[in-house]
């Protein structure tokens, strides 16, 4: 019968603690709608207002746009040469003053000129070209961005255009807004510099991207900006420093201020608040043997387990120190046990108990089962255990 084993683990950090243990950080006061900040490095929210309240996200929708977009060019749908026509509705999203590209029906641009269109200057015409030239329209292209909301469990996101103007029911929240922001820089990093642009030339007319940021701050390599009067002025934020034990990226999410300085502001506050309150520690490296277990019909004895990838944590400034770690598991261990496989949980806390992080503990290298005797051999001792 299986059951639970904890036993508690030495966290093997290169981390300088301070000699006082400092309290939790007091977050920062902002002045937005809501707002949110993501440790990526550690997977970890550091602070978070109303970030689950659902509101216009003006033109971080075409974060949601672009994901599609690269997912097509990953599965070979598009390619960055392939040449799009642009249609009369594509043409029309010049009405009512947005942010533009200035492309016309007379042009075939390309599907990277589209791309650099939508993400440097937040082109609306831009975004309704690719949607276009992915799904055929602009409805089923976002009957796609849906699908992958539910995909992703986003409960308070739903998407009705492309391009992030106002409609009723076009919604989403400052953590939902995270996960998209997360996933695209996760899962096209080869995508992923085009937000770091700071300005782009079509058909002679030069247009700066909109986050100031990226001019302010070296670090900030991304990602997006939206307006509209129902939305305020908003920024998602990504920015990745270096320190003595590797970079640390934190992703912010500002939702309503009051002006384009003001979002600017108030996610550079976030970030460096991020930055200077919290020390990223770095548990285990990536396929480093947390713990080497018995295994059980089994070619091997024992099995080494750890973590898939590089375990960091984020701890308030001096916390670093007083960390504990435990690994639960089942137990026993039963060949054949396959390379990735989990077989428990690496639980990350405070001194105080307070949870910090869960990792899945999985196995380092495979275990094929024994030949017939040293499996018989092990039935039986099992049955004596």
């Amino acid at each position: 019968m299986k059951q639970l084993i904890v036993f508690s683990v030495a966290a093997a950090t290169a981390f300088a603690s301070h000699t006082v243990v400092a309290q939790a950080p007091q977050s920062p006061e902002l002045a937005a709608r809501s707002y949110l900040l993501l440790d990526m490095t550690a997977n970890r929210v550091l602070t978070e207002y109303d970030a689950d309240k659902p509101n216009d996200p003006a033109s971080l929708t075409k974060l949601m746009t672009a994901y599609v977009v690269f997912g097509a060019l990953r599965d070979k749908k598009l390619t960055l040469e392939q040449t799009l026509p642009v249609s009369k509705r594509a043409w029309d999203e010049r009405k009512g003053d947005p942010s533009l590209m200035f492309i016309d029906t007379l042009m075939t641009p390309k599907v990277e000129e589209l791309l650099k269109g939508m993400i440097v200057q937040s082109g609306n015409d831009a975004s309704v070209a690719l949607a276009e030239g992915v799904a055929g329209s602009t409805e089923q292209f976002v009957a796609m961005m849906n699908r992958q909301v539910q995909a992703w469990g986003l409960k308070n996101t739903e998407f009705k255009n492309v391009t992030g103007m106002t409609e009723p029911g076009h919604k989403s929240s400052a953590r939902d807004l995270s996960v998209i922001a997360s996933h695209l820089i996760r899962d096209f990093p080869e995508y992923y510099s085009y937000y770091s642009q700071k300005d782009f030339t079509f058909n002679k007319i030069r247009q700066e991207n909109r986050n100031l940021l990226l001019r302010r701050d070296p670090t900030v390599d991304g990602m997006k900006t939206g307006y509209t009067d129902a939305a305020g002025y908003c920024l998602v934020t990504s920015a990745q420093r270096d320190f003595p034990n590797g970079k640390r990226r934190l992703l912010s999410v500002v939702m309503g201020t009051a002006s384009k300085e003001a979002r600017a502001n108030e996610s550079q506050k976030l970030l460096n608040w991020g930055y200077t309150s919290f020390d990223a520690v770095r548990l285990f490296d990536k396929d480093q043997a947390i713990a080497t277990v018995p295994v059980w019909k089994g070619a091997a004895p024992e099995a080494k387990l750890g973590a898939a990838g590089a375990v960091f944590v984020a701890v308030p400034r001096g916390d670093g120190a007083k960390l504990q770690t435990k690994i639960e598991r089942t137990d026993p261990l039963v060949a054949p046990l396959t390379k990735g496989q989990r077989v428990g949980t690496v639980k990350v806390s405070t001194a105080a108990g307070v949870a910090v992080s869960e990792v899945p503990l999985v196995v380092l290298d495979a275990v094929p089962q024994a030949g017939l005797l040293g499996r018989a051999w092990d039935s039986l001792r099992l049955w004596i255990k």
